[in-house]
């Protein structure tokens, strides 16, 4: 940012110095210009000649002590020959003190500069108040040096004023000053702290480059202006708080040590933080950005603060790095946004942020924060490390969140540093609730959901998964409850169910109980999540992932003593144990095994004859011959009285079973108990291959 320079100083490179005081060091002695008609300087003039001097002098009178060492015994009756006798107030025409040496205490507290004043290259030693002071023209104060505390309160200069590589070691104030034209600052150095609280900069404000090595305080000031403060330092606390910036505000390459305030402050132009670095705190509370805001490759070392900050256009943060937490709560986006790509070592907090306009979010981050936010446009969240807290977020248009596998490249082709989260175990990009969101327009690509809270989601079966989505898994391995094994079959799981799972008396080891927020959810809220969840996958083609939440959804059915009728349960637990709701292949196998293994040990012992029946006729011969009539009968089959367990036994006895498994009569001759068992066999054997051939293609079917 340029600023227009006024016209060079009218100081010439020499003048008439006094010479007063020579000696081989310093042969030219005193530097002070000559007093009109005289040799001497002021400070040497004979006290005559300096009485008749000042006589003559009439307030308004251009005057010029460059070089010349003034006392406050000096300076004051110079002052006095130029005050107003109406208002007892020095006036002064052009003055020109230009390498003047002020020695003592200097005081033109309300003095009237009619015309130019130069004090380039002035040296005050003691302290100096300029409280009041009005400069009609230029006021020139480039390289000067303040030794002690300095005053310019109140002043107004209606010219231009020049402040270039100024060094002020004392206190310095420009509380409530006012600069007409242009103020410039650049490479100026304020040793101590610099207050310019309530200040007004009706034209371009300079400070690039100037260095700030304590406080410095711009609250409630003023820039009508362009501000510069390019590559300025703020060693100390830099204070802006309800400032304001009607102009272009350039920051670039500032550096702010410490404690940095912007609360409440107005932006009206662009502003411009690029490669900026910011100390250990940093506050943009409330801070109204009507312009651009630019903050790319910026350097926040401590917490960033941007609650309820404005931005109504474009706000950039490309290649930011937060080395500490980000807030941006109840933050508002009136336009377009691009969030990054930016590094934050801590967290992200976009709690009840407004994006009226696209939102393009790029973050490699510890944790991000978006309780309650609202979008009102299309946005895109690719994240990295980021645990993301989405709850009771609201959306009207399609909103993605999605995990980059990659670092973040720039626009010119180098990757992101991300040196500040080198502790993070990985760049996975894990949900930690969904609660109170309408998953209508959601699309989640690549997300770990092992602690997702999901219940209170609305239209959750209409949620994309897109990518790989994982979620979390029940207990590996077999433990022991009390005397019986237990073995959970592997399937995705709630983070809910795990809470509640390992809230039970007789929990199982290995159920993640600390599911933070979870809060006293039971299986019947939890049923409608895993239907939903259900519906989402099968929308998506996913079979075998969407029988996974059919199986929480009948878990969670058989286990609500609430919702679910106490026989319902009794049915789905039937169901639960012969094949794990038709999910569940190996165990209808391993039941339809043992019910055949049942029946072919029960017909072996009780079904199968002793001997094969055989068929007799009996009949009647009519006295003298005729029609012989027969009937034919089998004898009924008869249990063995000897071994019952013999290899011919058993193959007719599997003959039997496999046929009533197809369900089919295998025509063999059976007892009484025989046909019983038999008939019991066709009914349930088929039953459970049934069972298992549709827990395969629950887990095969596209």
């Amino acid at each position: 940012m340029t600023h227009p320079r006024p016209a060079p100083s009218p100081t010439p490179p020499r003048w008439p110095h006094c010479g007063h005081g020579t000696t081989l060091e310093d042969p030219v002695g005193c530097r002070g210009i000559h007093v009109p008609g005289h040799i001497m300087c002021l400070a040497h003039l004979a006290d005559a000649d300096r009485d008749a001097y000042l006589a003559s002098l009439t307030p308004g009178a251009d005057i010029d002590h460059r070089g010349t060492p003034f006392t406050q015994r000096l300076l004051d009756p110079l002052l006095n020959a130029l005050r107003d006798p109406t208002t007892r107030l020095p006036r002064l025409g052009n003055a020109r003190f230009d390498s003047a040496i002020f020695k003592g205490n200097t005081w033109f507290k309300s003095a009237t500069f009619e015309g130019d004043a130069g004090f380039n290259a002035a040296t005050f030693k003691g302290d100096v108040g300029f409280k009041s002071a009005t400069f009609k023209g230029n006021a020139g104060f480039n390289a000067a040096t303040f030794k002690n505390n300095t005053w310019f309160n109140w002043a107004i200069f209606e010219g231009n004023a020049g402040f270039e590589s100024v060094i002020f070691e004392g206190n310095t104030w420009f509380d409530s000053a006012t600069f007409k034209k242009h103020a410039w600052f650049d490479s100026a150095i304020f040793e101590d702290s610099a207050w310019f609280e309530s200040a007004t900069f009706k034209d371009s404000a300079g400070f690039k480059s100037a260095t700030f090595k304590d406080s410095a305080g711009f609250k409630s000031a003023t820039f009508e202006g362009d501000a510069g403060f390019e590559s300025a330092t703020f060693k100390g606390s830099a204070g802006f708080k309800s400032a304001t910036f009607k102009g272009n505000a350039g920051f670039k390459s500032a550096t702010f040590e410490d404690f940095t305030g912007f609360e409440s402050a107005t932006f009206e132009g662009f502003a411009w933080f690029l490669s900026a670095t910011f100390g250990r705190f940093t506050g943009f509370e409330s801070a109204t950005f009507k312009g651009e805001a630019w903050f790319g490759s910026a350097t926040f070392t401590g917490h960033a603060w941007f609650r309820s900050a404005t931005f109504q256009d474009t706000v950039k943060f490309g290649s930011a790095i937060f080395q500490d937490n980000a807030w941006f709560e109840e933050a508002v986006f009136e336009r377009s946004v691009s969030l990054g790509p930016l590094v934050c070592a801590g967290r992200v907090r976009l709690s009840g942020a407004m994006f009226s306009g696209p939102a393009i979010l790029l973050f490699a981050a510890r944790s991000l924060e978006c309780r309650r936010t609202r979008w009102s446009s299309t946005a895109e969240l690719r994240l990295r490390y980021a645990t993301v807290d989405f709850a009771h977020a609201v959306f009207e248009y399609p909103l993605t969140i999605a995990a980059d596998a990659d670092p973040f490249v720039l626009p010119d082709g180098h990757p992101v540093t991300e040196e500040t989260l080198a502790g993070a175990p990985d760049a996975t990009v894990r949900m930690a609730s969904l609660r109170g969101v309408d998953a209508a327009h959601l699309v989640l690509a690549d997300v770990d959901l092992s602690r997702c809270l999901f219940t209170g989601t609305v239209h959750l079966d209409q949620l994309r998964l897109e990518g790989t989505c994982s979620f979390d898994k029940v207990p590996p391995s077999t433990h022991w409850q009390g005397w019986r094994p237990v073995r959970f079959t592997q399937r995705r799981t709630l983070a809910e169910e795990h809470q509640w799972r390992a809230s039970q008396p007789t929990a199982i080891r290995g159920w993640n109980v600390a599911v933070f927020g979870a809060g006293s959810v039971g299986p019947a809220q939890m049923a409608p999540v895993y239907r939903a969840l259900r519906k989402a996958f099968e929308d998506g083609k996913n079979e075998p992932g969407a029988a996974d939440f059919y199986y929480g959804e009948m878990e969670m059915r058989r286990h609500d003593r609430t919702g679910t009728t106490r026989a319902e349960r009794g049915l789905l637990h039937g169901y639960w144990l012969l094949s794990g709701y038709s999910l569940r292949a190996s165990r209808a196998l391993g039941w339809l095994a043992a019910a055949m293994l049942v029946t072919i040990v029960l017909l072996m012992g009780f079904g199968l004859p002793q001997d094969s029946p055989k068929q007799e006729a009996t009949g009647t011969v009519p006295p003298g011959g005729g029609k012989v009539t027969f009937e034919i009968d089998k004898t009924d089959p008869k249990n063995p009285t000897g071994n019952r367990f013999t290899g011919e036994r058993f193959e007719k006895a599997l003959n039997v079973t496999l046929n009533s498994v197809v369900f089919r009569s295998s025509g063999q001759d059976l007892t009484t108990a025989g046909t019983y068992i038999e008939m019991t066999s066709r009914v349930t054997e088929p039953v459970l291959l049934g069972l298992a051939i549709l827990a395969v293609r629950n887990r095969v079917k596209r």
